[in-house]
């Protein structure tokens, strides 16, 4: 049960796709709710975290990504000198006090 409510919250699939090898998607949502509920979760979490703080095997690293995003070059923020895409006149205007 707590493998399934780990699939879920890890890739977000919804309750009725999640792989039959964790058992009935009715059975692990019920039980996830009434956890919820109860505040379960949240206690797991904090005696897991108490425990491995006491042997001393809490790593406390941080993962950034760091991969470059690259906008279109019309993204850029360059401004139209024709309003003629839009259908409007502001940009138009715009474009002639920029000259």
């Amino acid at each position: 049960m707590i493998n399934g409510m780990l699939f879920k919250a890890k890739t977000g699939v919804a309750w009725r796709d999640l792989p039959e090898r964790y058992g009935p998607w009715t059975t692990v949502y019920n039980r996830f709710w009434h956890w919820s509920r109860t505040g379960t979760p949240s206690a797991l979490v904090t005696k897991v975290r108490v425990i491995a703080e006491a042997i001393d095997e809490l790593d406390r690293e941080v993962s950034v990504d760091s991969s470059i995003v690259r906008a279109h070059q019309h993204a850029a923020g360059a401004r139209r000198m024709t309003a003629s895409h839009t259908g409007g006149s502001t940009l138009g205007r715009r474009a002639q006090r920029a000259r």
